[in-house]
């Protein structure tokens, strides 16, 4: 016989450490079983679409380093690939190449992050973790080769990057994408047939792919409900089309195929980039001819990405001056975490933690 109780409210937060960011969730119980769940932003609000309004083009660009600041790199270049669609600006072919090499070594540093801090919400407490910090340090190494900076790296610019890479950048890289199948192995040796984590994540949390199309999730959340769609596929942009690579995609839309999705990108990515390396130009400039101070066309323009959390969109204004008469972003976790109550209603609270980790929620760019 089950015995029905009162129905109570519990705040899960609002707290930082956990959540990269500071989130509330209105978790709604009937004893430990999840009624309702009402995620509560805006703690972290900083007005980064407005204050864009007062700078220049240029100046923008930091802004954009501290919205999903695990996954920058896409960030930048996003936004920059807004503003040269918007001022008709052609991005040098060199440039083009480290652009993709960057964004999917970017994915692969944001994927680890959010693949280990997954398994330290399940209870495998600091082991994954460390395992998959080893190889993020290695690409944030390279990144700091590359612009002296491990997390906010101001990089991109308007046209292209503000300067080449090192001579010994590349060899780096190489060196890297080399090894990294063997540490994705690892990771699979240690985990893909752990008991707990099958335990606490099969059949746990599931987002139907016809609720994961009717949100607008996107990334690893919407191909683990089994939708093949990558912009980078789909609608390729910049120079995506030239590279032969897959689009995992999950069976049943739980947290453990989010898990898996996130895992199986990485090699994708290293495909990629192992295949941008054989076809980067040797030589030639990284960066169009573009005045700091710029003046785009009166007009508007909107780009939309394939970032490692989804889709990410930068819609850029202009009425002539050598400022955005407008900018607004088009976050993808802000989508993505409208699926909590879908994923997490019938559960107990202890799983909630793990569905909410198996979203890879930065709050810095829901709260802009």
């Amino acid at each position: 016989m089950s015995v029905k109780t009162e129905p109570f409210y519990l705040n899960i937060g609002p707290q930082h450490p956990s959540t990269h960011g500071v989130l509330r969730l209105r978790v709604t119980l009937d004893g430990e079983v999840i009624v309702d769940v009402e995620p509560v932003i805006g703690y972290l609000h900083r007005g980064i679409e407005k204050l864009a309004e007062g700078r220049t083009y240029a100046q923008n660009i930091p802004f954009t380093d501290r919205l999903d600041y695990l996954a920058a790199m896409t960030n930048n270049v996003a936004y920059c690939m807004a503003v040269e669609k918007l001022a008709g600006i052609k991005v040098p072919e060199r440039g083009e190449y480290l652009r993709v090499i960057f964004s999917e070594l970017m994915r692969i540093a944001s994927h680890l992050m959010a693949v280990g801090f997954f398994l330290n919400d399940i209870g495998a407490m600091m082991t994954p973790v460390l395992y998959m910090w080893r190889e993020r340090e290695k690409i944030l190494d390279m990144f700091e080769m590359a612009c002296g900076q491990r997390m906010m790296y101001n990089y991109m610019r308007i046209g292209g990057m503000s300067q080449d890479v090192p001579e010994e950048f590349l060899p780096a890289v190489k060196k890297f994408i080399a090894e990294m199948p063997r540490y994705i192995d690892e990771y699979d040796q240690l985990l893909a047939q752990n008991e707990i984590l099958l335990a606490r994540s099969k059949g746990v949390g599931i987002l139907p792919r016809e609720t994961a199309v009717s949100i607008g999730a996107s990334g690893p959340v919407l191909r683990a409900s089994g939708v093949k769609w990558d912009l980078r596929k789909m609608d390729p942009y910049s120079i995506y089309d030239r590279f032969d690579f897959e689009v995992p995609t999950g069976q049943t839309g739980d947290c453990y195929d989010r898990y898996w999705v996130r895992m199986q990108e990485m090699r994708q990515s290293v495909r990629i980039v192992e295949q941008a390396l054989k076809q980067l130009p040797g030589k030639g400039s990284v960066c169009a001819d573009v005045p700091q101070f710029f003046r785009a066309p009166k007009g508007e323009a909107y780009v939309c990405i394939e970032a490692p959390k989804g889709n990410l969109g930068f819609y850029v204004v202009s009425d002539g001056s050598i400022a955005p008469y407008r900018l607004h972003i088009y976050p993808p976790t802000l989508i993505n975490i409208t699926a909590m109550k879908d994923m997490a209603v019938g559960w107990k609270i202890a799983d909630l933690i793990i569905i909410f980790g198996s979203i890879d929620v930065v709050l810095g760019e829901i709260d802009r």
